[in-house]
């Protein structure tokens, strides 16, 4: 059976107290004055600087809210960095080792990556919404060398670990006590000369490190194929984050409210480092819940200085925030007005991602919060790669352009088998503009792919699917099919799953879905493509339907033919009670396609 170490931080702990209650805000600013002097927070340069570098410059500023209380940046780092030893004693410092770890939504979850860095190992974040057979996975594919887990999960992952020699940890929260934030009422003026202040500064593995090191491993959703690890490098990490922080004006006044899960880019990168990178602050809950959210969007009892006012979902949590303000708040006039005005004026920026946003998902939140969502296309190997504007005109189901330091380009293949079946490229486009290189006037739709420093080089022990990934001139093929149309790109859905062919027409799933998503009695629904004889393949609509409602096939057709063409109206229609998706608000077609129409897919 795998080793429990616990950790014996006696010393550590009784140094630390006194650090924190005797350093004077004087002296504080003092400290770290040369660094604010000489350090841009988000300017991009050759050198790579990890958030944990950051954390020394922003001192004694709150950087994390979770449910026990706030975390001040210098807190994170010295828990972090004590952390890092006790790895480093496990696995050498800077070795690359993989660390997996299954933590709650608060700081013990930033306190491990971190220290995973600083030690100069590659983080595996997972899920605990996972089964321990997904769970079992991971483990063995990333051969995990050191798990961090809490005593709650102890009965799950003890058994996938027994008779390895994989090390299981389990994390103290005295780490997670220690970082929290001290009232500045009880600090003193003793003297603070015995405490190493460049040793803090200097956290992490020396020389060019990071400039080449791995940082993380994400599995892909699974939603097509098997999860695949991949390997983000602390260089993708920094393009990723900075390219947001210029998109989107992030700055250190700005309070994400975090509700995300940590083992997915959307919550990793954008909304947990991003406010990190930069000295703001993030908010941090358990998990989502619509009344937590709605608690922290009005934040009727919070001083103006913290109050969120960045919010980052996906669409099925603005579909529940709806659901949630339809139920308790609709029949409030003086409540709806107090919604509107605090998200219209108190909250800068909405975004949604991870899953296509329905137009009446769109529509809505704007008429209750004035708020226009900013939609947002990415993945796990790239980062975010599309986004509409901050400011200007945001269309309802594009994506917009590409993001600083993003290269996208759509191509086809030829159908000449002279040219060896390389692609041709339509479009070709950056954060400045994009170049059409085909005399269609129309809308010109085709593969994406993307190139830059945010996009991942390879897939973990898995280097034939890595080739397969990226074309001969280093293009990653994300496998989506988009469209290009008067400067904005907007996208189709998987080529795999999405991209339905009937009849000799391509349709787009999420264009049909959209569009189905309209009915008054229609609550949810997925389109697939169910394979046929006489069509190839044939438009087929799984709905669920308001309760007390009913749906028949010949009244969907007649609704869709509003604003669909004939040839994308649904043929088939499927009510179910529910439409299974994970936590990202994903949903697996394929295997829903063999579930619901298994004739049709037997070989």
């Amino acid at each position: 059976m795998s080793s429990i170490i616990r950790r014996r931080f006696r010393v550590f702990i009784n140094s630390v107290t006194r650090y924190q209650k005797s350093i004077t805000f004087k002296r504080k600013q003092q400290t770290f004055a040369a660094l604010n002097s000489t350090t841009e927070t988000h300017q991009v340069t050759n050198d790579v600087v990890p958030v944990f570098k950051h954390a020394a410059q922003y001192s004694d500023r709150t950087a994390l809210r979770d449910l026990h209380g706030d975390y001040t940046y210098r807190g994170l780092l010295l828990s972090a960095k004590q952390f890092a030893n006790e790895l480093n004693e496990i696995l050498g410092e800077g070795t690359q080792e993989r660390v997996a770890f299954l933590l709650p939504n608060d700081a013990s979850y930033v306190i491990t990556q971190w220290a995973c860095w600083i030690s100069g190992q590659i983080a595996i974040p997972l899920n605990d919404q996972h089964p321990p057979t997904v769970l079992d996975y991971y483990i063995k594919d990333s051969d995990a060398k050191v798990f961090i887990t809490t005593q709650e999960h102890l009965p799950v992952v003890e058994p996938l670990l027994a008779k390895t020699k994989r090390h299981l940890i389990v994390f103290d929260n005295v780490l997670r006590s220690i970082a929290m934030k001290v009232d500045e009422k009880v600090a003193n003026n003793k003297d603070d000369s015995q405490h190493d202040f460049g040793n803090l500064i200097d956290a992490g593995v020396t020389g060019d490190f990071y400039n080449k090191s791995d940082a993380l491993i994400i599995y892909t959703s699974g939603t097509t194929s098997k999860p695949k690890g991949v390997v983000l490098s602390h260089k993708n990490i920094y393009t990723q984050v900075n390219s947001l922080i210029s998109a989107w004006n992030h700055t250190d006044k700005d309070i994400f409210l975090h509700t995300l899960p940590l083992h997915h880019v959307h919550g990793i990168i954008n909304v947990l480092l991003c406010p990190l990178y930069v000295g703001g602050r993030c908010v941090i809950l358990p998990k989502f819940s619509a009344s937590g959210v709605w608690s922290e969007l009005t934040a009727v009892n919070l001083q103006n200085t913290d109050r969120i006012n960045v919010f980052a979902a996906v669409p099925t949590t603005y579909k529940k925030l709806i659901d949630e303000y339809d139920q308790l708040f609709t029949k409030n006039n003086k409540i709806k007005e107090y919604i509107y005005n605090v998200c219209s004026t108190k909250i800068r920026l909405m975004i949604s991602g991870s899953a296509p946003l329905p137009k009446p998902i769109f529509d809505r939140w704007e008429e209750i919060t004035g708020h226009r969502l900013l939609e947002r296309y990415g993945m796990s190997e790239a980062g975010m790669m599309l986004s509409n504007p901050l400011e200007g005109e945001r269309i309802t189901g594009t994506v917009g352009t590409p993001l600083p330091g993003v290269e996208v380009r759509l191509t086809r293949f030829q159908s000449n088998k002279s040219e060896k079946n390389e692609p041709k490229v339509l479009v070709h486009g950056n954060a400045k503009s994009s170049q059409v290189f085909t005399s269609s006037t129309n809308s010109i739709i085709g593969d994406l792919q993307v190139k830059g420093d945010a996009v991942f080089k390879y897939y973990w022990n898995k280097p034939e699917a890595t080739k397969e990934s990226f074309t001969k001139d280093g293009w990653f093929k994300t496998g989506d099919t988009v469209m290009y149309e008067n400067g904005i790109y907007k996208i189709l859905g998987r080529s795999s799953v999405d991209i339905i062919k009937s009849g000799g027409y391509k349709i787009s799933a999420l264009e049909v879905e959209t569009a189905i998503l309209g009915h008054p009695n229609i609550v949810d629904c997925i389109v697939v493509g169910v394979d046929d004889l006489t069509w190839g393949q044939k438009v087929a609509a799984i709905v669920v339907l308001k309760e007390g409602t009913q749906l028949i096939l010949s009244e969907l057709r007649e609704f869709a033919k509003k604003t669909l063409p004939a040839y994308s109206v649904p043929t088939i229609l499927k009510v179910v009670n529910k439409i299974t998706k994970n936590n990202m608000g994903k949903v697996n077609k394929t295997q829903i396609v063999h579930l619901l129409f298994p004739k049709e897919t037997k070989s």
